[in-house]
């Protein structure tokens, strides 16, 4: 259960769960340009991360399909769900995805974290969304009540 300081940022908070199937993309660093490049067209949702030892993609699968012939060496994962939390998290608030990371854990779904500046995602694999979603509303739910 969350602190109590905790309970009305989820009480307050909205979850979607995004129509797509999603594919996580490792690719060399050296394809970095290309990379940039090539994602300049998508639609939301998508992520480019790039790090010291890869380039990190977040990207429907259907748009993964059409570019990764770009790419002769990858690494990919499929299919995802991304849920986001639909309220703006102050950067100092200290422990929200904690708490998701946590209960979702004890349910046996593992989590892809994405941070942006104003809200949190998570991926899951995508035959665990709706209990993820389920999970997370119950959550939800619990917070409400003990706030009123």
């Amino acid at each position: 259960m969350p602190s109590p300081e905790m309970m009305p940022v989820f009480a307050s908070t909205k979850l979607k769960l995004h129509p797509d199937e999603y594919t996580i993309v490792s690719l060399p660093v050296e394809k970095q340009d290309m990379a940039l490049e090539l994602f300049k067209p998508l639609s939301p949702f998508s992520s480019i991360t790039v790090d010291t030892e890869e380039v990190s993609l977040i990207l429907k699968t259907s748009e993964w399909e059409k570019m990764k012939e770009h790419f002769p060496v990858f690494e990919s994962e499929a299919p995802y769900s991304v849920i986001t939390f639909d309220i703006v998290l102050d950067l100092s608030l200290v422990g929200f995805l904690s708490v998701v990371s946590a209960i979702l854990a004890d349910e046996g779904i593992s989590i892809y974290a994405i941070s942006t500046y104003l809200r949190d995602h998570i991926m899951v694999k995508t035959k665990e969304a709706d209990r993820t979603i389920q999970v997370l509303e119950e959550l939800i739910q619990r917070c409400k009540s003990t706030n009123d």
